[in-house]
Parts: C-alpha cells; structure tokens; sequence
C-alpha cells in the first residue's frame, strides 16, 4: 500500500513544481497540499473503504483546480496547463473510477464524474464514462437520454445519438421519453443540416458530389419515428406530446399537419383530442390586429365561441366526466381572465354557468367544480340558484364530508331554513370518523341561530358520539358557549359535568383557568383544581403545563413554596426530552431572566 501510495504522490510532484516555479502557489502552500494530499491517499487505501473518503479527496482536488483557475486569472499567467491542471484532472478521473468501480450501484456518483468530465475533462472521456454507466446502468432510461443529448450537443455527433437512443430502445421499447428525447434529436439534426445549406448556398461553395437529402431536411427520419413510436405508445397525450415538439421547429408543417390527421382519426374517443382541437381555435387566424378594445374583446368573443363549438361536438360525442371537465376547465379559464369590457365578462360568466349547469344535468361535474360554482353564483348575487346548486350537490356526492360542508355553510351563510334540516341528513350519510367538521359547523349555527334549549341538547348529543375526536372537540367549545350564555357560574357547572368524560384536550383546561382567572376575587383553590386535572392527563408529556402551574403559585394569589413540591413532582412525572426542557426553563424562571 505504501509503495502505491508514494508511487501516486511521486506523479503529482512535477505539477506541484510548476506551480511553484510559476507563482501560482508559495513553497508552503504546496508543501501544505502535498501534506494533505499524502493523507487523503492513504485513506483510499485502508482494508475498509469509506465512499465519504472519496467523495472528499475528489472535492478537494475540484477546489485546487477552481483556486488555480481564479489565479491565473488574476495575474494573467495562462501556460503550462498540459503540466499543470492536465496532471490533476487525470488524478482526479483516476480516483472517480476507483470509485465507480467499487460502488457501482450508485447513480449519483456517477453522475458526478459525468458532471465533471463535462467541466474538466475531454469529449472522449465523457463518452467513456457513459459506455461505462449504461453497461452497468442500463434499466435506467434518464441515463441513455443524457448520453445521446451528450453525443448531440456537447460532441456534435447526431450518428452516435441516435445510435444510442436505437439501444436505448431494446432495453425500453415503451417508454415515452426516449420516444420523445429521439424524435426532438431526429428533428434537431434536420435543423442543423438545413442552416449548414443555407451557409453554403449563402458562401457559393461547390460541395461536389455531396448533396442534402430532401428526405432528412424535411424530417422524415423522425416522421419513422413518431410512426415506431405511435405504434408502440398508444394514446392522444403521447401523439400530442410529439405535435408540441414538432411545432417548436419551423419546418416542419407537413409533420404537423400528418400527426393532426392520425390524432383526428384514431382518437376522437379521448376527451384529450378534443380539448386540443378546441383550443387550437383561440390561436387559428383571425382578424387582423385591433387597436380598439371592444373589437379586441369581440373578436376574443368570437374565437372562444367557435372553440365551444368544438368542445360542444365533443360532449356530443362523447359523454364523459373526462370531457365535460375539458369543457368546464377552458370556460373557467376564460372567466378568470380579465378584461374591462363587461359585455365580455357577462358572456364569460353566462357561457361558465351554463356549462357548469349542463354538466351538472348529465351528471358529469367533478365535486371539486362545486365549490367554483357557488363562489360565481354567491358573487354574482345569485343567491336562489346558489342555494339550489347547494342542496343539489348534496343529493350527488351524499357521502362526502367536503361537499356536506361546503353546502351547508352555503345555506348557512344564506340563512336558508333548509341548513337546519339537513345538518341531520348529512350526519347519517356520512362516515362518523370524518364527521367533525359536520359538528362543529352545526354547533357554530346552532349558537346563533337555535334556542340556548336546542343548543344544549346538541351539545350533549355530540358528548355521547363515539368518534374521540367528536367529543374531545366540542367539549371546548360547549365551554365557551356555556360562558357566553351564562357568565362563569354557567361554565363552571359545565365544566364540573364534563371533567371526569375523557377524553380531554389540553385546551379544555386552559380555557377554564382563563375564565377562572378573568374573574375579579379568582380562587386559588379553583384554579389548583383545574391544573391537577390537567395534570393528570398530560402531565408526562407537557413540561409547559408544569411551569403554567409554578408561575400561578409564584403569582399573587399563590403560595411560592408551594413551588419546590411541583419541581419534584414534574421531575418524577416527565419522560424523555421533556424533563431536559423543564429544567432549562425552571432554572431561568429561577433566575429571573423568564
């Protein structure tokens, strides 16, 4: 290991001299690299292997070449880099395949020596390295498409792109992306050879007998693509995805034209064509440019008429929520966008409604469109038809708490009388462990709108369900209406009925020593009583609680030596990291700096 190591460090003097020699480095400061070098080769040697040890030595040697670099920047020296930064590149490549090799499953490091063969090295290293990452790697298909863009755009080679997308294609022969990845490269290549003509046709070179294919310059090599791949992925999303890559080049019309047609053909039964095909509309030619407002506003009114054209053929065609959602979605789009022209707003709004009512009448309207749809009506002061679309919604989606919830605190906004009859209905349809928001929504009402008889009755109905979560919950708030109502003797009885009916919250407690300490003679004892109680629920795992208790003892109704015994009870009751914070805290409060 010795010999090994001394042999490497020998490599590396040369570059240390020239460093040196050139004033790039001071003699200590390569003796101090030399040091740390020695030490960091040693640990790549050790019976045990770290992979941290690696990564470290590999940054360090990154950082020299970045300090060498902003060096030679400063004092204008830019020689010697054959003998200088060549040396510690190779190094460092060495050290990256050592470790690749010995951690082979580990994509990320990989992809590091990708990333810095690409800063650092040369094109031929980095063809390598990829050779080597996809012999090992080769189910992963983000690495072939990294490569073939590699070959393409770094090394200029479109023959070995699409050499390695073919591979990639035997190992992933249904995989979108590549498909995408080697049509956008196919189309890229036919870029590139039709402004090499141009710059030819423009310097009046005679090329000989080397010509430009027709064939290749209008992208026909990717119009075998997009057939393959077309017949291998099915799906309107797919072929869709291809179109958008073809239309960012501008030769390719033809192409577009081809996609559109199989598009039109063979998917007029996915709700993607036609969303498509409708919104293509808002771009098709129109009128020349307006100066004017209204004429801009009225040709936009024309343009989103015919693609509801388009949208209501598709409805017509095929009857699906997926279709229906395409059509609703491109309405609220267009109802969200702005504009001062308020015939054109109003048109929105109208066509948006009736979209939302159509789709409602076929039973097509995802629920989550409900709640769009009464916040349009509510706005618009339409408030009959928002309460209709309410209790409609209901009746549709019957065992969705987010419906229940958005209907009710519709009619209960409204002050309808129906909000009364349905907070009933919606408890025996939906699941009781999703309730809660049910309950505490009809508490909420109940208090303003119900007898203190009714409201009371309910309370005690919500204190028998058998969902924790229920009860737990409305105890704090049954405590704060009990106060409300009827002032510190009403919330103290509440209080003495519920605390023994587990189980509690935190909360509950607090907001009784609160009340108990808004009154004008607060009792000592009362408020001892109430932290017991709470302490007995949470008193191993709320160190807060405990000091809240200390600080009413040392307080003015209080007796401070009382404060000793609650020190050692918390210390014995307490587990885990709470017994640490108690501590901290109980020391400052000592000290006087809390």
């Amino acid at each position: 290991m010795a010999d090994y190591v001394q042999q490497r460090l020998e490599d590396r003097i040369p570059a240390l001299e020239q460093l040196e020699r050139v004033g790039l480095f001071t003699k200590k400061e390569v003796k101090s690299m030399l040091k740390k070098s020695t030490a960091m080769e040693y640990k790549l040697h050790r019976t045990v292997l770290s992979k941290e040890d690696f990564i470290s030595y590999i940054q360090y040697e990154i950082n020299v070449l970045e300090l060498i670099k902003k060096r030679r920047a400063r004092i204008g020296y830019h020689f010697k880099r054959e003998e200088i930064e060549h040396s510690i590149i190779h190094g460092i490549i060495s050290v990256f395949r050592r470790a690749t090799s010995k951690w082979q499953e580990d994509v990320q490091l990989w992809l590091s020596h990708i990333a810095f063969s690409k800063k650092w090295g040369t094109k031929g290293q980095l063809s390598k390295v990829f050779a080597s990452v996809l012999a090992i790697h080769p189910d992963k298909p983000s690495l072939w498409i990294m490569a073939a863009k590699c070959q393409m755009e770094d090394c200029g080679s479109s023959e070995s792109a699409r050499h390695l997308f073919l591979r990639a294609l035997r190992f992933h022969p249904e995989n979108k992306k590549v498909y995408q990845e080697y049509f956008r490269m196919e189309l890229m290549h036919a870029e590139k050879l039709r402004k090499q003509q141009e710059e030819l046709e423009q310097a009046k070179m005679d090329v000989g007998e080397y010509e430009f294919s027709p064939e290749i310059l209008s992208g026909k090599l990717a119009e075998v693509v997009y057939r393959n791949a077309t017949q291998k992925i099915k799906g309107a999303e797919f072929m869709l995805s291809l179109l958008q890559i073809a239309a960012i080049f501008d030769f390719t019309k033809e192409l577009q034209e081809t996609i559109l047609q199989d598009l039109q053909t063979e998917h007029t039964d996915d709700s993607v064509t036609w969303d498509f095909m409708a919104r293509r509309e808002l771009d098709a030619a129109g009128a020349p440019e307006l100066q004017d407002a209204r004429g801009r506003a009225s040709d936009a009114n024309r343009r989103e008429e015919r693609c509801c054209a388009v949208y209501e053929e598709g409805v017509k065609n095929l009857n699906t929520e997926p279709m229906w959602m395409c059509y609703v979605t491109f309405c609220l789009d267009r109802f969200k966008r702005k504009t001062n022209i308020s015939e054109l707003k109003e048109k929105r709004k109208e066509r948006l409604l009736g979209v939302f009512q159509r789709a409602h009448d076929a039973s097509m309207l995802q629920e989550s469109f409900y709640k769009t749809w009464l916040q349009v009506l509510l706005s618009s002061g339409e408030t009959e038809s928002a309460a209709q679309v309410a209790i409609e919604a209901t009746k549709r989606f019957s065992q969705s708490v987010e419906t229940w919830h958005l209907s009710l605190q519709t009619l209960v906004s409204l002050e309808r009388v129906e909000a009364g009859l349905l907070f009933q209905e919606a408890l025996n349809h939906v699941n009781p462990k999703d309730s809660l928001p049910l309950w505490q929504l009809q508490a909420e009402w109940s208090m303003v709108s119900q007898t203190q008889e009714e409201t009371e009755a309910l309370f005690q109905k919500a204190l028998l369900s058998p969902v924790p979560a229920i009860s737990t919950a409305l105890k704090e708030t049954y405590l704060e209406w009990a106060f409300k109502t009827g002032g510190y003797k009403k919330a103290r009885k509440t209080f003495k009925s519920l605390h023994e009916h587990r189980p509690f919250t935190k909360t509950f407690f607090t907001k009784m020593v609160q009340i108990e300490k808004e009154q004008e003679n607060p009792k000592i004892s009362n408020l001892r009583d109430y932290y017991e109680r709470a302490l007995r629920e949470f008193g191993s795992s709320d160190d807060d609680l405990w000091m809240d208790y200390i600080r009413e003892e040392l307080g003015a109704h209080g007796s401070p030596e009382n404060c000793g015994k609650l020190h050692w009870r918390a210390m014995k009751s307490l587990e885990g990291e709470c017994v640490e914070r108690f501590t901290t805290q109980y020391t400052l409060l000592q000290t006087g700096h809390i």
